[in-house]
């Protein structure tokens, strides 16, 4: 994909047709991009004993399709090409004016780092979270695993007849539309 995370890039369409925002996430594999303070989303979160009710606000993703690349140089909307620098490296150039865009921050030799780092984490948590069975838990949508703290956090809701598992105690539940019997 063109454009990288730390872009500064314009929305051409769309809702938010006309903001600028910094790239935070790239998402290759659905050609997908989210950027910062465009496209906000508010989930529900229906309030339950333990907790109040919330209204959670997130950035949704965009297509890629959707933004422009903001030239450095001249602060305009601009398509990426690729050339070969003087050292025979690949880089990106705007193709308005010409100018090399500025290499990301994250590059190869930090992205191991950071994968090697999360695959150390990533197998003391899987120990953890793993069922007796040794299948690795349910995964959950994108707004309990961002804002709830992942499968841990959520409480077992699965409702049988007139009661609620709540923290390994049956507890009676009222509902309004059934009948007592």
């Amino acid at each position: 994909m063109k454009i990288h995370a730390g872009d500064v890039v314009l929305i051409i369409t769309g809702k938010d047709k006309g903001k600028q925002g910094t790239v935070t996430k790239v998402l290759s594999d659905k050609n997908r991009l989210i950027v910062e303070g465009v496209n906000m989303r508010v989930r529900h979160i229906k309030k339950s004993a333990e907790k109040a009710g919330q209204r959670l606000t997130y950035e949704a993703s965009l297509a890629a399709s959707n933004v422009m690349l903001l030239d450095p140089k001249t602060k305009k909307p601009t398509r990426v090409g690729y050339k070969m620098d003087v050292k025979g490296h690949k880089v990106r150039f705007a193709k308005v004016s010409g100018e090399v865009l500025p290499a990301q921050s994250t590059t190869k030799s930090a992205m191991k780092t950071k994968k090697k780092m999360k695959a150390t984490e990533g197998t003391e948590a899987t120990d953890v979270s793993k069922t007796a069975a040794g299948a690795p838990p349910k995964k959950q949508p994108f707004w309990k695993r961002a804002f709830t703290g992942g499968p841990d956090a959520t409480e077992d809701t699965s409702k049988t007849g007139k009661e609620e598992t709540i923290h390994g105690t049956l507890t009676p539940v009222r509902r309004s539309r059934e009948s007592n019997g």
